[in-house]
């Protein structure tokens, strides 16, 4: 998994459950609407400074942006095959 594009999916997750179009959180965050839709496509490799600012400015831990899927969704994980 390409962790750059984890994040990416994490954050527009939690940013479309948060009700923010990505112009509102770059209003309300100070982050470009360029560097958001950068991020969401995989596009940006944001620091760890970084991440932490994103996740303060939708109210999550920021360990949400950097969680599998499965993880962030609630869903169990279904057993990996040794096959």
């Amino acid at each position: 998994m390409d962790m750059r594009k984890l994040v990416g999916r994490n954050f527009s997750k939690l940013r479309k459950q948060k009700g923010f179009t990505q112009e509102k959180f770059a209003e309300a965050s100070g982050f470009t609407q360029q560097y958001i839709s950068g991020l969401e496509n995989g596009r940006r490799n944001p620091t760890v400074v970084t991440l932490f600012e994103l996740a303060s400015a939708l109210g999550v831990s920021h360990v949400a942006l950097v969680l599998p899927d499965e993880e962030l969704s609630g869903r169990p994980r279904a057993p990996k095959s040794n096959s």
